[in-house]
């Protein structure tokens, strides 16, 4: 049985090996996506400090689509074509990591919670077509940085590799 580990806060590169290590440990043995995203946003919801929101939007035609996640109730759909709409769109139209010190300063920002105030997005890439993205969320300004988007980058790879996504319905990225 796995047992999430506190993790003592010390320098970020290495909280971030330490939570790494812990999601390598939590998704072993298991390949199911709706499995392994459940489990990846509750451990980086209960072990990432200072979150009120920690989760995934998978691709469903032009749209993101509300996935597995921790956290308040939340958008449900969020275009992104013809028009990518927040952070969110702006991550699967662009494919690229959106670190965003102060949501309100966005264009186009969606307030799920009016108490985020800012958010880091990933891409969710399997077999180069997008599936969705990752969506991390803050009460306070400027939570995110090049720290935070490099350890959590290298966690969604990891879920990538340790996970059975299926890619048949996926958009090109």
């Amino acid at each position: 049985m796995f047992e999430a580990k506190p993790i003592a806060p010390t320098d970020k590169p290495a909280h971030y090996r330490e939570l790494h290590a812990q999601l390598k440990s939590l998704l072993e043995g298991e390949r199911d996506p709706i499995a392994n995203m459940a489990n990846f946003s509750s451990l980086v919801f209960t072990l990432l400090p200072d979150l009120n929101w920690a989760g995934f939007y998978l691709m469903r035609g032009d749209d993101l689509v509300l996935g597995p996640f921790q956290g308040k109730p939340a958008c449900v759909r969020i275009p992104v074509r013809p028009t990518p709409r927040g952070v969110c769109g702006a991550c699967a139209a662009q494919c690229k990591t959106q670190v965003v010190r102060d949501v309100h300063d966005f264009p186009g920002h969606i307030a799920c919670d009016s108490a985020s105030n800012s958010e880091i997005v990933m891409p969710l890439v399997v077999a180069g077509k997008l599936l969705g993205v990752v969506d991390i969320d803050s009460p306070s300004i400027a939570r995110f940085d090049d720290e935070d988007r490099a350890g959590l980058e290298a966690m969604v790879a990891t879920l990538v590799a340790m996970t059975d996504f299926h890619t048949e319905a996926a958009v090109a990225a």
